[in-house]
């Protein structure tokens, strides 16, 4: 009897104390995509003759496509880092599901939409951003172009002429290439040929892909400049930014980059590398 007592005492002092407390899981940390790698891949890959896949991308696209394949927007055969034309089509149904229309839907990822994609499966780092729209030199841009324009103005201790800005939709003659932001034609009137090399160079060297026009190529003469990564372009422009990096010319012929041989950056390396 003592025994069964004590056993009871025991098992009141217990349930009158409460259970233990639960001891809490450690939160699970989510993998990050880089925007910019994904926003890089995203331009290029599309571009390839094959599978490969951009450099430094892999991971941070597996992230995106893994979330594009739970939503059922791609097929689990095309989740492979590779940010390919099945990738573009499934994030700009994406893009659409959110209530985006136009250039906010042609499946290069933003800021917006690739944070709520990975809500509860990754976290962005490395984000991108175009900025505000403004007028520089009597052109229409944005803060992120403009800050690279100035860069090359800087560098090349000139300032450059703007004959077309972005966000300029409907010009027949420029292919939907200035439809979004990102893109400038830059006047060469009054350069030598030592100049214009010089000014395309530059213009390569802070993120630009940028070429020189030509009568040869069915234009008067001037320079054309994509800011590469820039998520407000339109797919023209994404694709010549994704030409530029394959060594091609950004034309429909897609024939070998005529202009000087730099190590291709965007604005965030170059910034980074200036600071190193």
């Amino acid at each position: 009897m003592r025994v069964r007592a004590a056993v009871l005492v025991l098992a009141t002092v217990i349930t009158s104390a409460g259970a233990a407390p639960a001891v809490a899981s450690p939160a699970v940390a989510l993998a990050a995509a880089n925007m910019e790698a994904v926003v890089k891949a995203a331009q290029i890959d599309p571009r390839r003759p094959d599978t490969a896949l951009t450099p430094g991308a892999r991971d941070s696209v597996l992230l995106v496509e893994q979330a594009l394949d739970a939503k059922n927007l791609l097929a689990t055969t095309y989740v492979d880092g590779h940010f390919g034309t099945k990738t573009v089509e499934a994030y700009a149904a994406y893009q659409r599901s959110l209530g985006y229309t136009g250039l906010d839907a042609s499946g290069l990822p933003g800021r917006t939409s690739l944070t709520t994609l990975g809500e509860g499966r990754y976290t962005v780092s490395n984000v991108l951003t175009p900025g505000a729209r403004l007028t520089y030199h009597s052109a229409t841009m944005n803060t992120r172009t403009k800050a690279m324009l100035v860069k090359a103005e800087g560098l090349l201790g000139r300032t450059l002429s703007i004959t077309q800005g972005s966000y300029n939709p409907g010009n027949p003659d420029s292919a939907g290439t200035h439809d979004g932001g990102g893109v400038l034609d830059i006047s060469v009137s009054g350069m030598s040929t030592t100049l214009r090399t010089t000014v395309v160079r530059t213009l390569r060297q802070v993120g630009f892909a940028a070429w020189l026009r030509t009568p040869a190529q069915g234009f008067a003469y001037h320079i054309h400049a994509v800011a590469i990564s820039d998520t407000d372009m339109s797919p023209s422009a994404q694709h010549q930014a994704g030409d530029y990096y394959l060594g091609q010319n950004g034309l429909a012929n897609r024939g070998p980059d005529d202009g000087p041989q730099v190590t291709k950056v965007t604005w965030e390396e170059y910034q980074r590398a200036s600071v190193a």
